[in-house]
């Protein structure tokens, strides 16, 4: 990739991360004069860079979604020190949080440490303006992604609990289930080693080509669900969350890369070819018998 067009890249993930951070600062309590989304949303990309330093050094990889999963908990854990007044939803959005990155970093940590490396990464990590895009990239993922989540915790706002926040707290429960069942079923279908080289169709991989995605983005659509009935303003920017995750695994960096990767190995595969054609990338369908 071009240092130019990472450079773009970098400008206009900045320029992004600012317009949100103004945006979610509207409606906050403040800390010491300043507005403490905006003091909170910018720890995720303090750590990303500060991180990327001996990552370029060394030539690696293997902190990068362990990063972002620190990002959070970081973030969230700023929020409920300097916020001396959260109410029953913020504690609500905050558990929702961690539990989320503590149990997804650690799996792709895991991961990424048993098989020794991330291909996605075997060019741009020898690139410095790339490899900087990437994290910088990080750190606006962390923000947007949990944009709508710390504008509630940080909201000056507070409203009852109420029908957003129970069908909110529903879909986040299903979102986070079925993540979980999808990359287990995953996970012990590789360790056959026969499975090693192949690709799953088993489990609830028969209902959806992508199911751990198709629970991601629900559980961030019922977090932004309890976490807008305190929004107000501009501060509804902030329910770019559930979109921009969307976005993300559907057509950045989720499903087209994967299913780019899987075309490559097992594209001229029969069986491949009939479950490609007949499973739905995102949405779970139970299949035709």
């Amino acid at each position: 990739m071009k240092t130019s067009t990472t450079l773009i890249g970098i400008l206009i993930s900045l320029i992004l991360g600012f317009l949100i951070l103004l945006a979610g600062s509207q409606g906050s309590v403040t800390y010491q004069g300043m507005a403490l989304f905006a003091l909170c949303g910018s720890i995720g990309f303090a750590l990303h860079w500060l991180v990327f330093i001996p990552s370029f050094g060394f030539q690696t990889e293997h902190y990068f979604d362990l990063t972002g999963s620190i990002s959070y908990i970081s973030t969230v854990a700023a929020a409920v020190y300097l916020n001396p007044h959260l109410d029953t939803r913020d504690l609500i959005i905050c558990a929702m949080i961690i539990i989320w990155a503590v149990r997804l970093g650690s799996f792709l940590f895991g991961r990424i440490k048993k098989d020794g490396k991330d291909k996605r990464f075997t060019v741009m990590k020898t690139k410095f303006t790339w490899f900087l895009m990437t994290w910088t990239l990080g750190g606006l993922w962390v923000l947007l992604t949990m944009a709508a989540g710390l504008a509630a915790i940080t909201s000056n706002t507070t409203v009852p609990l109420g029908g957003f926040a129970y069908v909110g707290i529903a879909l986040w429960l299903a979102g986070m289930a079925i993540e979980i069942t999808a990359d287990r079923q995953k996970t012990n279908f590789r360790k056959v080693p026969e499975n090693r080289d192949r690709f799953i169709t088993s489990g609830i991989w028969a209902w959806s080509r992508h199911p751990n995605y198709f629970g991601e983005i629900t559980l961030w659509l019922g977090l932004a669900l309890v976490a807008v009935p305190v929004l107000s303003g501009w501060q509804l920017a902030t329910m770019i969350s559930p979109v921009f995750v969307y976005f993300l695994l559907t057509k950045v960096s989720g499903i087209p890369l994967l299913e780019a990767m899987a075309k490559k190995n097992w594209g001229s595969d029969p069986e491949f070819i009939a479950y490609f054609e007949s499973t739905p990338a995102l949405v779970l369908r139970k299949p035709k018998r």
